[in-house]
């Protein structure tokens, strides 16, 4: 039975984590002994509460007179990334490897280790995240009560990445008023300085506009058939970020007409280039007129 209960200030709280597993270690408690939850998770789990007799509930256990754990650097950077997963067992699984090192010296060397397998499976899914972010998001212009033109878009993340992702829209956009809703939190870039606020709802980001029907009529022209392969698409492209991208609307109208449009061309007779292009002549040809 856990005799100690954390509450954590949020669900991607690295900072209240690591302090609270820094002391649990030098305490000497046992990851079976440790229940971990989030402020928000606590308050809808109906098990959190009241915490069993004897446990605590922050404040932490003082130190057993034991030495500040050390870790390898690559487990810090490892943790930053595995707390942004969605499941619950993140926690958990980050103090058992903290105390697992601490006390196995060989585990840092062992790369088929299950927990280690485990944090690396669930640190790849949130990269994994964070790229199609990067890909997916699509901008819609709105006027703030200020009157300024501010770009708009929302995501559907499966993972806790929103605020951690920020950065890379920064970087990217820093001369644009932008903001980002997902139903986790939401990020807004003002053009100086960066805002995190709560998660809102897809009805939250603004409606198409006429910049979204001439992008759609650009894709349309571009598309070519000859180069569609469906599997590859899906794969890097998956069906369910298809209701938030705007050119996915035409995917299966294009899909279809694809096979029947790559015969098209391949049946076309060949055109002659509009002006004669003059034959390459070797250096060593020219050098010797």
């Amino acid at each position: 039975m856990a005799r100690h209960t954390i509450t954590l200030a949020h669900a991607t709280d690295w900072p209240g984590f690591r302090r609270a597993a820094r002391a649990l270690v030098q305490a000497g408690v046992p990851p079976q002994e440790v229940q971990w939850f989030t402020a928000q998770g606590a308050a809808q789990d109906l098990f959190a509460s009241p915490a069993p007799p004897g446990s605590s509930v922050d404040p932490l256990p003082s130190p057993a007179g034991g030495a500040a754990p050390r870790v390898p650097e690559d487990f810090l950077r490892l943790c930053e990334r595995l707390v942004l997963h969605r499941n619950p067992v993140r926690f958990a699984l980050m103090y058992r490897l903290l105390w697992r090192l601490v006390r196995e010296r060989g585990l840092r060397h062992d790369p088929l280790d299950a927990d280690r397998l485990q944090a690396h499976h669930m640190v790849r899914a949130v990269a994994r995240d964070m790229h199609k972010m990067h890909a997916f998001v699509r901008f819609r212009p709105m006027t703030d009560t200020e009157g300024h033109t501010v770009q708009v878009a929302w995501f559907e993340p499966d993972h806790l990445i929103t605020e951690a992702n920020a950065g890379f829209f920064v970087r990217r956009f820093t001369q644009m008023r932008w903001a980002i809703l997902t139903p986790d939190a939401s990020v807004r870039w003002d053009g100086t300085a960066l805002h995190t606020g709560p998660g809102g709802q897809r009805s939250d980001a603004p409606p198409p506009d006429a910049g979204e029907a001439l992008w759609l009529t650009y894709y349309r022209h571009i598309f070519n058939p000859a180069r569609l392969k469906t599997d590859m698409m899906r794969k890097e492209m998956p069906q369910r970020y298809w209701h938030n991208l705007p050119e996915a609307s035409l995917i299966t109208e294009l899909a279809r007409g694809a096979h029947e449009r790559s015969a098209r061309m391949v049946q076309a007779e060949a055109t002659a280039p509009r002006k004669a292009i003059a034959p390459l002549i070797p250096s060593h040809a020219r050098a010797s007129r």
